[in-house]
């Protein structure tokens, strides 16, 4: 059943920071980094498919195997073609900031600020820093690092959405029940889509928004 958001204040406030934060000029030492996390589900075969022959497609029987859930974390570029999926057994606040952590000295070690655009997970805050690390340790990753939320119910704005659907529906798209499979097929998407300058072409603006949806900004925060 899907949620209707309230349209309220703090829903605009968040919507526009982060639909401007789309809009800048790229800025290597100030990266705009989109942050989401996706539940997979190991699905095995109980016999063994027919491969696939001249004329006919590979079949599969219609039963199968659940191995369990994993979770993957995925990071995306606003401004440049690159994205980074990393595989965990589960979602604490641990493993969030551990992938923090891997973003800032690995991925990002020239950056002065990332600005990461994330949802209102609970786990998704700067507690979580201090529950994985000693307090210097956890200030220090910090000092990196510059939080955007999306609006409740509002997970569409953050572009990578876009990318896990796309994760979805080029990789996953079939029965995959061990993990270390699944971590190779991932990193052979992954490269491949990088290789490809693959980005996600963002359309809607502050500007749509004020002229699509106005009738719902809160009167305070309408124009005289």
């Amino acid at each position: 059943m899907w949620c209707i958001p309230k349209i309220d204040g703090e829903y605009v406030a968040r919507m526009e920071d982060v639909l401007d934060l789309y809009a800048e000029a790229p800025d290597p030492k100030r990266p705009v980094v989109c942050f989401d996390e996706s539940p997979v589900q190991l699905i095995g075969e109980v016999r063994q498919p027919i491969a696939a022959a001249p004329g006919r497609r590979e079949r599969y029987d219609y039963e199968y195997r659940r191995s369990g859930t994993v979770n993957l974390f995925v990071f995306l570029d606003v401004h440049r073609p690159w994205r980074k999926v990393k595989l965990t057994a589960r979602r604490t606040a641990i493993d969030y900031a551990q992938c923090l952590r891997e973003l800032v000295d690995v991925h990002y070690p020239e950056a002065a600020c990332i600005r990461l655009v994330q949802d209102n997970l609970s786990t998704h805050s700067a507690g979580a820093l201090y529950e994985a690390f000693p307090p210097a340790e956890a200030r220090r990753i910090l000092r990196r690092l510059e939080f955007h939320y999306t609006p409740k119910h509002a997970s569409w704005l953050n572009m990578v959405e876009i990318e896990i659907g796309v994760l979805h529906g080029q990789c996953l798209d079939r029965r995959i029940d061990d993990p270390k499979r699944l971590v190779r097929e991932i990193a052979l998407w992954e490269r491949q889509r990088n290789a490809a300058g693959a980005r996600i072409k963002w359309m809607f603006t502050t500007d749509k928004a004020r002229t699509k949806i106005g009738r719902a900004y809160p009167n305070t925060l309408k124009e005289s």
